[in-house]
C-alpha cells in the first residue's frame, strides 16, 4: 500500500505558502504562477490555514472586497485537515472525497513538510497500477 511519503517523493520538495499577513492578491499571483489552486498559510514553520481559489472568489471578490488589501488570515480556513507522511493514499482519497476537498497539507511533528492534491493522488495511483499491469504482463508472457 502506497503512502503519502511515496507520493511526495515524486513531487518538488516543500509546499507553496505565504504568511498570515500576506494579501490575497499575492496568493492569487502565486497560484497563477505555480499553476496551483491553493496556498498554505504558514507562520514560523507552523501551518495556520489554507486559502483556495474558491475562498478568494467567495470571500473576497464576491462581497466586493479588495484582494490587494485583504489578508490571508482573514479568509483562510483555520486548522485544516492534515495527514502524516505514513498515511495510506487510499485513506487520503477517502478523506478528500468525503470532505469534498482537493488539497491535504502534510505535517510531521507539527511542522509542514508538503501538500498533496487529488491530482497528485490520481497520478500516483494510476502510475502504480500501470506498473502492476506491466509486471503481470511480463510474468504471464514468460509462463506461456
Amino acid at each position: 500500500m502506497s503512502t503519502v511519503a511515496s507520493c511526495l517523493a515524486t513531487k518538488r520538495p516543500g509546499a507553496v505558502s505565504l504568511p498570515p499577513g500576506a494579501k490575497v492578491l499575492a496568493a492569487l499571483d502565486l497560484m497563477r504562477d505555480r499553476k496551483m489552486r491553493s496556498v498554505l498559510v504558514v507562520d514560523a514553520g507552523k501551518l495556520k490555514g489554507i486559502v483556495t481559489q474558491g475562498d478568494c472568489a467567495m470571500k473576497v471578490l464576491r462581497p466586493g472586497l479588495s484582494a490587494a488589501e485583504t489578508t490571508l488570515e482573514s479568509i483562510m480556513t483555520r486548522e485544516p485537515l492534515t495527514v502524516g507522511p505514513e498515511a495510506p493514499l487510499e485513506r487520503c482519497m477517502d478523506l478528500m472525497m468525503g470532505r469534498r476537498i482537493r488539497h491535504l497539507p502534510v505535517t510531521e511533528q507539527g511542522h509542514l513538510i508538503g501538500m498533496i492534491s487529488i491530482g497528485d493522488l490520481m497520478r500516483h495511483l494510476l502510475n502504480q497500477q500501470s506498473q502492476q499491469i506491466d509486471q503481470l504482463a511480463k510474468h504471464l508472457g514468460t509462463t506461456t
